[in-house]
């Protein structure tokens, strides 16, 4: 295993990633650009898995594969600004043998910022869908969401 830890934690079931907005993630307006909660999410998901105990980067390195986005869903609620501490929530809400679906909210105290969803599909190094590692299947196993 590399010597990477997870920044974020699990409450429950679902993985809490704490992050500042920094003038870079900014408009001109100081308010957040959109695509950077695509960025603010996939960290929070890389998180939660590494968390989880899955390491996705000795599975890369060994040859066996990595996940490939295969949908994104992503609503804007309200804008986030220069300054601000935002938490990304994740919950994995699907598992499947060859992919994963997980529901995130991007939320700056009780208000939602910004919400969607990820369904990521394992593909081999050739880009083709193949069964996600079993370690992986047992790690995620007791994370399932199981509620609305």
């Amino acid at each position: 295993m590399h010597a990477l830890s997870a920044l974020g934690r699990f409450e429950g079931l679902e993985h809490h990633f704490a992050l500042r907005v920094y003038f870079e993630d900014t408009d001109l307006t100081g308010v957040v650009y959109h695509a950077n909660y695509l960025r603010y999410m996939e960290r929070g998901r890389s998180d939660m898995l590494l968390a989880a105990g899955v390491d996705q980067r000795a599975v890369l390195e060994a040859g066996q594969g990595a996940y490939a986005l295969r949908s994104v869903r992503l609503d804007y609620r309200s804008p986030a600004r220069l300054g601000e501490e935002l938490i990304v929530v994740s919950r994995l809400v699907t598992l499947r043998a060859a992919a994963v679906v997980i529901q995130q909210r991007v939320m700056r105290g009780e208000t939602i910022v910004a919400q969607g969803e990820v369904e990521a599909a394992f593909v081999s190094p050739a880009g083709r869908p193949r069964r996600q590692p079993a370690e992986w299947m047992a790690a995620f196993e007791p994370l399932l969401w199981k509620g609305n």
